[in-house]
């Protein structure tokens, strides 16, 4: 069991490098990624059923506790992330199917990723995680609902057999991790340290799955898209700052709502778009699980050297810890 701890400690410390050297191996030899392509919805379903194992009580206290920041952090995550992706995709002039992923993109919720980004950019991780939660948990009718208004003019949207696959992958799954760890508590905390392992190495098998089955679409239209994606997550990031400032949040929550904001779960968009748009459309989510692990770190730790000095934040971080504890 400690050999595998190391190794999940391993993977989650160099995830982002993990990430991109599998995602340059399935370009260059996507023939042995290739098979890999249709379990990429029950590897989602294994992440988030990961989610259910750890999630706690204290993980929705605080939208009852200390509501604001966590309402203006999912308002900005459902609302600038996908207005910015149908934005950059028109500035863009992207195909209709590489469109309509962009959006898809900007209207999943945020990545369990993001919870680790914000403890290491010493911001508000009890926000962090509710915020995860919360918009998790709307996705089920924010996600088709987003992308049939902002997409519809590029393709079809079937929004209720979107939300019955979100349902499949998300929520059941998650429930089903409560349920394990309410049954077999002390197994399930045995486990924990190794769920990071099997949640990298799902997503990673995803990403792998989904480059090696567009090697020719990246070839011709690769960075075009990856351009998007990085205006995308670059606006998430900066735009979810600003946001949390102009409404007065201290800086530990400005920087838990921008990389909440910036990060999204590019999982549950690969695994969406591949069943219901195309193996085209997958690739905005695709390219953004590789550059959000890359720009996420670089971020945390930018801010990791930039302490907090303001006051009245110290008392707010006071508060959120005796909640965590709680």
């Amino acid at each position: 069991m400690k050999v595998l701890e190391s190794i999940s400690n391993f993977a989650g410390k160099y995830f982002a490098f993990l990430v991109v050297a599998v995602a340059v191996i399935a370009f260059l030899i996507p023939d042995t990624f290739l098979p890999f392509g249709k379990y990429i919805t029950i590897l989602l379903g294994v992440v988030m059923f990961g989610m259910g194992l750890t999630l706690k009580a204290v993980d929705f206290k605080l939208i009852l506790t200390h509501p604001k920041p966590v309402i203006i952090g999912v308002l900005a995550q459902f609302m600038i992330m996908p207005l910015t992706a149908f934005s950059i995709a028109y500035l863009l002039q992207l195909p209709s199917e590489l469109a309509a992923g962009l959006v898809l993109l900007g209207s999943v919720p945020g990545g369990t990723a993001s919870n680790v980004m914000v403890y290491l950019a010493k911001g508000n991780v009890p926000l962090s995680i509710t915020m995860t939660s919360f918009s998790t948990i709307l996705a089920p009718l924010l996600t088709p609902l987003l992308l049939l208004l902002l997409a519809g003019q590029w393709m079809p949207v079937d929004a209720a057999k979107m939300f019955m696959s979100i349902i499949q992958v998300i929520i059941i799954p998650i429930i089903l991790g409560l349920l394990v760890k309410k049954l077999l508590p002390n197994i399930v905390e045995k486990s924990l340290n190794i769920v990071p392992l099997i949640s990298v190495l799902a997503i990673i098998t995803i990403v792998s799955a989904v480059v090696a089955g567009n090697v020719n679409n990246i070839a011709s239209a690769g960075l075009l898209v990856f351009v998007g994606v990085f205006l995308h997550n670059g606006a998430g990031l900066l735009l979810g700052f600003y946001a949390a400032k102009l409404m007065g949040l201290s800086e530990l929550d400005r920087r838990a709502i921008s990389i909440e904001v910036g990060m999204q779960n590019s999982g549950l968009g690969v695994a969406l778009a591949t069943a219901h748009l195309g193996p085209l459309a997958a690739l905005p989510s695709a390219l953004g699980a590789v550059w959000h692990n890359i720009s996420g770190p670089i971020l945390a730790t930018y801010w990791s050297k930039r302490p907090v000095k303001d006051s009245v934040e110290t008392k707010t971080t006071k508060t959120h810890s005796k909640i965590s504890k709680a």
